[in-house]
């Protein structure tokens, strides 16, 4: 179980600097055969970013917008992080968000109406089975206003605002969770790459989603939630290090991944891939890396859900 405690979320690493590099790059020292990228990606976009160097290795449409699911995810806990909020504190689960996940048909981390999580609990359900009731307790509690509604809409944008500070120009939020009717809430493979680049500038969020699982006592009652992470990737290839998956009939399968190997880091994103994102993604971590990696992706429990 993970540990709760008092610490104050550490500060972000180096901030991220924009790339007006080419859309499709490599290194220079890159094998002759690798030049044009990995082969057979089948998303429609993509991007791969060396993190350490901050330098772009290989894209696919990396700056067409498309929507993302909930890859979204990843700024709703970059928001709640950044404003450097008590981790311990307790936040009370409302039927409201039970309502909300039942009603959009939305991944879940199945909140009980009542129970008493704190932010960092609730983290690890937003980041490992996704779920939309944490999104909605996160958002409501870190937003401004009289009103749920109020509230909510407040913490989309702040996520917009920090989106900006980013330097995410093809990037926008119409949701703390990914679900999008109007699809107003879209990012591009380099924008949330380089998204990405940033989240993992924090411990305490590289702790939360680079775990398998966690069980996560409520804090008022006798419950224990256990959670598992959907990212099949983690487990699966050597050094991966998260980072959030995501998928919608609109968005298509979803994945941002992260991987560290020989003290380096790199950055991966795929979106609307159908045919196969893990498999996508290990190809292209294969090409970053200049290995050939024989992979399986881990398979969840049966109790497991998420996107």
């Amino acid at each position: 179980m993970e540990q709760s405690g008092g610490t104050a979320v550490r500060r972000w690493g180096a901030a991220l600097t924009a790339s007006t590099a080419a859309v499709a790059v490599t290194l220079p020292t890159a094998p002759a055969h690798a030049a044009d990228g990995p082969s057979g990606i089948t998303a429609k976009g993509a991007y791969l970013l060396d993190s350490t160097a901050d330098r772009p290795l290989w894209g696919k449409a990396a700056d067409t917008r498309r929507q993302m699911a909930s890859t979204t995810k990843v700024m709703t806990a970059v928001v709640v992080l950044d404003e450097g909020v008590d981790l311990d504190r307790q936040i009370a689960i409302k039927q409201t968000y039970r309502d909300y996940v039942a009603r959009e048909g939305a991944s879940t981390a199945d909140l009980r109406t009542g129970d008493m999580l704190t932010v960092r609990q609730l983290l690890y359900g937003l980041m490992l089975p996704s779920g939309c009731d944490a999104a909605y307790a996160l958002a409501d509690t870190f937003g401004d206003g009289t009103t749920e509604r109020a509230r909510t809409a407040s913490f989309i944008a702040k996520m917009n605002v920090k989106a900006a500070e980013l330097g995410l120009r093809d990037t926008h939020y119409g949701s703390f969770d990914g679900i999008s009717a109007d699809g107003n809430n879209y990012t591009t493979p380099r924008d949330l790459a380089r998204l990405a680049r940033y989240a993992l500038g924090n411990d305490t969020l590289v702790t939360v989603m680079k775990s398998l699982s966690t069980q996560q006592k409520a804090k008022n009652v006798n419950r224990l939630y256990t959670w598992y992470n959907t990212n099949q990737l983690l487990g699966s290839y050597q050094g991966v290090m998260g980072v959030k998956t995501g998928s919608t009939s609109a968005a298509g399968p979803c994945l941002v991944f992260a991987a560290r190997r020989a003290g380096r880091t790199v950055v991966g994103v795929v979106l609307d891939d159908r045919a196969g994102r893990y498999q996508d993604a290990a190809k292209m971590l294969d090409y970053a890396y200049r290995t050939h990696t024989r992979f399986a992706p881990r398979r969840l429990p049966a109790s497991a859900h998420g996107d």
